[in-house]
């Protein structure tokens, strides 16, 4: 498929070609996200001399995972301490990978990170709108059921009363009929009604069972005007996009094994707990200034021949950068959103035991947006994690606002909504702000159409000695695609710039 152009997601073509490297030209990276340190690897399998400056303690940036131990500080002075049991973990930032997401996959592989299947859509999940079916959730199935069958049947029955003549040939009208038949689950009458056929979509009222009172019967079914008026169709529309269509797949164990299997590639490269504060350049190379926060903040320098920054733009665009205009008003136009995500644990995995949940997403109109079930550890015993909320926008600012405390308490209240077990069976949690994140300010870059229109071209090519990297600088945004794609772009700009002798 992917020989003959189809089944292609982005545009990874593999690794770059970076022949005819000056062998010890210095190239300074600055930030061990994975779009810095994959230019790192790449850049040294070249030839290149190269050293990577990170902020933080840790190599990974976004690409990061909570586990029990682990302590999060946030701007405001607020410290949470996960108390998750052995085993059980969140990952705040990145927490699915498409199977067209090809350059990141491609290094996982290539790193020997092992990844299994992330389950994104389970039909067995809820939907749920406070607005709706009198406030209560309703499963997946039965609404999706209700939906394509009323929908299905709409479509026969404009056909069979001929409104739809004037743009369907009499052919093509047999096949629109025969087609809905089928994916909607329609009677031989053409209508969508309570009967074996539709429960063995939506489910039954009493399943099939054995012996003399095996037989099943039939589950009734939800209101049309309810099921269109509900709005939760857009749950179902949303595992269409290209995006979030299955397979996904995560990292085994927790996302930052991503990160921690680009970092062994690396490790002698990078030097932690360095916070830049000025980026100034010249046509002979790159001057970086930095305190030395392991060293008492002692301010120190670092001097290349090229320069590639990977420091998120919140926080560059208040340094001290030496360059063109075009490039600063660049670093400037493009504010990152802010996302809450809240991990919760809880004594049992009573999504599974209870509601036979494995693995996907309940939906609800509630400001928590959502609850994902963990896809690993599946039928095991004792405790388990869930996604209890993954806000974006005005929802996630408010949550921002709470305190940490506030927060589980509020995904708490919200998701009993929908699993009357959670005040019963909590145990912890940890509400995780990314615009209270020191290092990122936000948790992705927020492009509008008219700011990719003005400024795109002028973030993505080179300044002199200085070329940026990272999500912002790709049309993959808030995806760890997107960091590996202009990641591969930066330095293969550089490299054309740097063998071109300029």
């Amino acid at each position: 498929m992917t020989s003959l152009g189809h089944a292609m997601g982005t545009d990874f073509k593999g690794p770059p070609d970076l022949s005819g490297a000056r062998h010890g030209t210095r190239v300074v990276v600055l930030g061990s996200g994975l779009a810095g340190m994959l230019a790192a690897y790449e850049l040294r399998r070249a030839g290149y001399a190269v050293q990577v400056l990170e902020y933080q303690n840790r190599a990974g940036g976004r690409n990061m995972t909570l586990r029990g131990g682990d302590t999060v500080m946030e701007l405001g002075g607020h410290t949470q301490k996960v108390g998750f049991a052995p085993g059980n973990y969140i990952n705040p930032g990145p927490w699915r990978i498409p199977y067209h997401h090809q350059g990141l996959l491609h290094y996982c592989n290539a790193f020997g990170v092992a990844l299994e299947p992330f389950i994104e859509l389970n039909h067995n999940s809820f939907l749920h709108s406070t607005e709706a079916f009198g406030g209560k959730p309703v499963r997946y199935r039965d609404f999706a059921g209700d939906f394509f069958g009323y929908t299905g049947e709409l479509i026969s029955k404009a056909v069979d009363q001929h409104k739809l003549d004037d743009v369907m040939s009499a052919d093509e009208r047999a096949h629109v009929k025969a087609a809905m038949r089928t994916w909607a689950g329609l009677g031989d009458d053409g209508t969508w009604t309570k009967g074996t056929r539709s429960s063995l979509r939506r489910g039954f009222d009493k399943p099939q069972g054995g012996g003399v009172d095996g037989a099943p019967v039939p589950s009734d079914l939800l209101p049309r005007d309810e099921v269109m008026k509900s709005g939760l169709w857009q749950f179902i529309a949303f595992h269409e996009r290209l995006d979030m269509q299955t397979t996904m797949f995560q990292p085994v164990g927790g996302m930052d094994n991503i990160g921690k299997g680009f970092a062994r590639q690396i490790q002698d490269l990078i030097t932690l707990n360095c916070k830049v504060t000025a980026i100034h350049q010249d046509d002979h190379g790159v001057t970086v200034t930095y305190d030395d926060m392991a060293g008492g903040g002692a301010a120190k320098t670092v001097q290349a021949d090229y320069c590639v920054c990977t420091i998120p733009l919140p926080v560059l665009s208040q340094l001290d950068v030496q360059v063109g205009a075009p490039l600063k008003a660049a670093i400037a136009a493009v504010p990152y959103g802010s996302s809450v995500k809240l991990g919760l644990e809880f004594r049992r995995r009573f999504w599974e035991q209870d509601d036979q949940i494995y693995g996907g997403i309940s939906f609800t109109s509630q400001p928590i947006s959502q609850i994902s079930y963990p896809s690993s550890g599946i039928f095991t015993k004792g405790p388990g994690v869930l996604l209890g909320g993954y806000m974006f926008g005005p929802a996630a600012y408010d949550f921002a606002g709470m305190t940490p405390q506030q927060r589980v308490e509020e995904a708490l209240k919200q998701g009993s909504k929908i699993h009357p077990q959670y005040r019963k069976e909590f145990s912890n949690g940890v509400g995780f702000a990314w615009s209270r994140v020191p290092w990122t300010l936000g948790c992705c870059s927020m492009w509008s159409e008219q700011a990719r229109k003005e400024h795109y071209k002028a973030l993505t090519t080179m300044d002199n000695r200085i070329v940026l990297a990272g999500e912002h600088a790709s049309y993959v945004g808030c995806w760890q695609e997107g960091a590996i794609l202009s990641s591969l772009a930066a330095i293969t700009t550089l490299h054309k710039r740097a063998v071109g002798g300029a």
